[in-house]
């Protein structure tokens, strides 16, 4: 667990680079990494009732007390691979960002089908958390591991650990968070994967954060987020993991002014007859 200060920090954004910098940073990166076009994004089916369950269920108001308690579950990224250390990795800054206290549930290379390097795939994890835990919230991150292993029994794989996090932890808003790309051009069946993701959580009335839709990773900031060292392996560095905690934040935040939002709305005063 990580609990934050009494103070509720800034935003850790990374530097702004000059444009002559930025400019000589996107041609060492054509040579080091030579990016074509996107790959073609595979579409994925959507069920005619999944669809309808989609636009019905908007996702509940989302309202985060100070110092609630938040679940962040997922793989090497919660993890905080990459990071000098694994504390400084995103999931445990959010604590700081959110002004939260924070429990860091991640597997290096753990995803809702494949098993990950310290623990088996997300469905079991699932089944060995702590039901006395009792979150306010839950961030489920991830992953580009299910990559190689998708489509072939995803939709399942998903719904089933996604009805066990629900079942153990039934008072608690669960905010999905989408696969990141720890490569560009952003691979085929990872597009494929967030897209999914993105339908099932509609289908629930769940917030859903797409990193992919949102551009968080892109050419222009690709090697000051993504370590691609050796040791980084693609994973993202410390400035990269105090980028996205802020990024994650910022997502949160929308969240709950939105909620703000729809509960100072007037309502419609009934006309009375005199």
């Amino acid at each position: 667990m990580h609990a934050p200060g009494r103070t509720r920090a800034r935003r850790l954004w990374l530097p702004l680079l000059g444009a002559a910098l930025a400019v000589a940073a996107v041609c060492a990166v054509a040579v080091l990494r030579p990016w074509g076009a996107p790959e073609p994004v595979a579409p994925v089916a959507v069920a005619e009732g999944d669809a309808a369950v989609a636009a019905s269920a908007p996702p509940a108001p989302l309202v985060l007390e100070d110092d609630a308690r938040v679940l962040v579950f997922g793989d090497s990224w919660v993890y905080g691979s990459a990071a000098t250390v694994p504390t400084l990795g995103f999931a445990y800054l959010l604590a700081d960002e959110l002004g939260v206290e924070t429990v860091v549930n991640g597997v290096r290379g753990s995803g809702y089908l494949k098993p990950g390097l310290d623990g088996p795939a997300y469905g079991e994890r699932i089944a060995a958390l702590d039901p006395a835990l009792d979150p306010d919230l839950i961030i489920v991150e991830g992953s580009i591991n299910d990559r190689k292993l998708y489509p072939t029994g995803y939709r399942d794989a998903v719904t089933a650990a996604w009805d066990a996090l629900e079942a153990r932890y039934p008072e608690a808003t669960i905010v999905v968070l989408g696969p990141s790309p720890q490569v560009l051009p952003v691979e085929s069946a990872t597009r494929a994967i967030d897209a999914e993701l993105s339908e099932l959580a509609a289908g629930r009335g769940w917030w859903y954060i797409s990193p992919i839709a949102e551009d968080w990773i892109t050419t222009a900031n690709y090697l000051d987020v993504i370590d691609t060292g050796p040791i980084g392996r693609d994973h993202p560095s410390t400035d990269g993991h105090a980028y996205l905690a802020g990024r994650v934040a910022d997502a949160i935040e929308r969240m709950e002014q939105q909620a703000a939002v729809v509960a100072d709305a007037p309502h419609d005063e009934e006309t009375v007859a005199p």
